[in-house]
Order: structure tokens, then sequence, then C-alpha cells
């Protein structure tokens, strides 16, 4: 860990908490600077913390002190920063006029803009999607005793996450993935946070009962106005009812009488996520290190490793680019650590 904080007399006005690992790139091994949680599989949307009006001073307290232990890193990696962030924005600008090596590239984000009312929300849905939320929640009152619920009780918090977990590993496994909550530190950590999250009023943990039987779970919390959506469970077996669906109708139905504006999905842009109404977005990655050293060597590497591709792609027939891309794919899900299964709504 390497956290690095701004004070101004007694009073706390910015944090950058920072992890350090060892990482292998394929032909030598780097000392990585991330922002804490990224590479977790758990972590998006993540920023240096400030408050208006320290970002330039606090800008240049991280560069000066990272410059001051560079034998502890070799490159920095700052990845899915919001496209607004104060602090990276001038990061940005210090590092163009500095003896740094940096670079920026963009990844996709969602995100559902719930508007003032149901009725103006459900615009964005499919008119197909529109009838079957109506009537695939009427026949599940029809057919079982339906319950859908909040989580507010700190009690019964282990109960809905021992559920969460296993409908997740259950998902996973059905479509031969590992899962997400096979290890017990990433499930630790669930408890731990969802039970801060709760006493602040930030917890969105919903619930689905079938006949006294959990059968779906979405996790998420909730920051102002914005809601992020983390993870979910759904019974495989109750595919057919389409619990998932019919559960993440009622909470934006609620989200949304609670005057909630945005429904964010985080990373990437899934088809499921496109059919609620998300919009494209984007995250910033700024990467960077000291000009003279194997940190800037790799990521000079990198970078052109990526424009060769952008070459190649506007270069080779769709087809074959089509079969290229696929095969990639198929190999970053027999390896990466995370790869997440289809979505059944």
């Amino acid at each position: 860990m390497l956290v690095l904080a701004l004070f101004d007399q007694s009073s706390l006005v910015g944090l950058a908490p920072f992890s350090i690992s060892t990482e292998s790139t394929g032909w030598t091994s780097l000392r990585v600077l991330r922002l804490m949680g990224d590479g977790s599989g758990d972590s998006d949307n993540l920023d240096l913390i400030v408050r208006p009006g320290f970002e330039m001073r606090f800008a240049e307290l991280i560069l000066g002190e990272l410059t001051q232990r560079r034998r502890l890193w070799d490159v920095c990696q700052l990845n899915s920063l919001p496209p607004n962030t104060l602090v990276g924005e001038r990061l940005r600008q210090l590092l163009s006029s500095s003896p740094w090596v940096c670079f920026e590239y963009r990844s996709k984000s969602s995100a559902v803009p719930l508007g003032d009312s149901w009725d103006t929300y459900s615009q964005l849905l499919s008119s197909e999607d529109r009838k079957n939320l109506v009537r695939y929640a009427r026949r599940m009152q029809t057919r079982y005793g339906t319950k859908i619920y909040r989580c507010t009780d700190p009690d019964q918090v282990p109960c809905y996450l021992d559920a969460l977990f296993r409908l997740h590993q259950e998902r996973w496994q059905h479509s031969g993935q590992t899962g997400s909550f096979s290890l017990p530190e990433r499930r630790e950590f669930y408890s731990l946070l969802s039970r801060c999250l709760l006493h602040r009023g930030w917890l969105e943990l919903w619930v689905l009962e079938l006949d006294g039987t959990i059968a779906a779970v979405q996790f998420a919390f909730r920051y102002g106005a914005r809601v992020f959506q983390l993870q979910e469970g759904y019974d495989p077996k109750r595919a057919s009812d389409r619990v998932g669906f019919v559960l993440r109708g009622e909470v934006l139905k609620q989200l949304i009488s609670e005057k909630v504006q945005v429904y964010d999905f985080l990373g990437g842009q899934d088809p499921y996520k496109a059919r609620w109404g998300a919009r494209e977005g984007h995250y910033l990655h700024l990467h960077f290190a000291p000009r003279f050293g194997r940190g800037a060597v790799w990521l000079q590497y990198v970078n052109t490793a990526s424009r060769s591709k952008e070459w190649l792609r506007d270069r080779v027939p769709a087809s074959a680019w089509k079969l290229l891309h696929k095969a990639n794919q198929t190999l970053r899900r027999t390896t990466a650590m995370r790869s997440q299964p289809p979505h059944p709504d």
C-alpha cells in the first residue's frame, strides 16, 4: 500500500490510496502502481478524492511524492477514471510538460438516465420489453407467493449475501466458469462492505423470493442521486420465470420514485444493459512512468502494439478480422480471472 494525503492545516482535503504489485508483462516483470481496488474485478469509476479548489495542489503533491518514491514502482496505471475527473485532468496537464512518458486510453461504460417518472423512463424500453415486464410480473404473482424487498436489517445481511454468493456461483458454474465468489476473501470483503454501506444508508441489496425461497439478488450501492450496480445472482432453474428481469424492473420503479437520477451499470456495454436504456459512456485510463526506466519502455511497447492493432483492423478484410477477434475473445475467456457468463436479462 501507498496512501498519499493532503492536509490544509488539520483538515484532510485529498486522499490517494494506491497499491503496488509485481506483475508479469510476458517478457519482464514490473512493479505496477494502481488505485486501490483496481484489478480486483469489483471496481470501476475509480478516482482520486479531493476537496474542490485543491485539485492542482493535490496533483502536484502526488507527482512530487511519486518522484521521490521512484524506487518503489516502475509504472503507474490510473484506470477507469470518470471522464470528469478533476485531479486526473490536472495530472494530465502536469504529465504533458514533465519528464514522463504518458499515454491515455478509453474504455466503455454504460449508465441509464432514469427520468422523473416510470412512464417517462419506460419510453426508453422497447414495446416488447414494456409488455413483458407487466406480463412476467403478473404471471409470477399468479404462480408463486412473490416478495420483492430491499435489505434494511443488519441482521439479515449475511443471509442475503449467502444467497447472492450461491446463486451467482451457480450461474457461473452453469456456464463453465469458476465464479467471482469462489474466493473466501472476496466473500468476506462483501460482508464488511455491506455492513458499512447499510450503516450509511447507501446499500441497495434487493431480493426476490418465490414461495419463501430466494430466487434472485442484486447488489448495488447508492451515492447521492446515482445507484451503482455491482453484482447479481439468479437461480438458473428459474430462467423461464425471468426472475432477474422482473427484479430489475421493480428495483428501477422504486429508485425512480425515490428521485434517483442514474442507474449506473459501470464498465462495459453488454446488450442486456442497452435493452434497459443504458447510454454509452467511457472511462479514462492514464498510464505513465519516468522517461528513463523499464516502465517507460513497456508503455511505449504497449502503445505501439495498440496502434499496430488499429492499423491492422483498418486493412484486414472484415470477415478475417471478425475471425481473429473471435479467437482472441475465446483465448481471453479461458485465461482471464474474471469472465462474465451470459446474462439472463
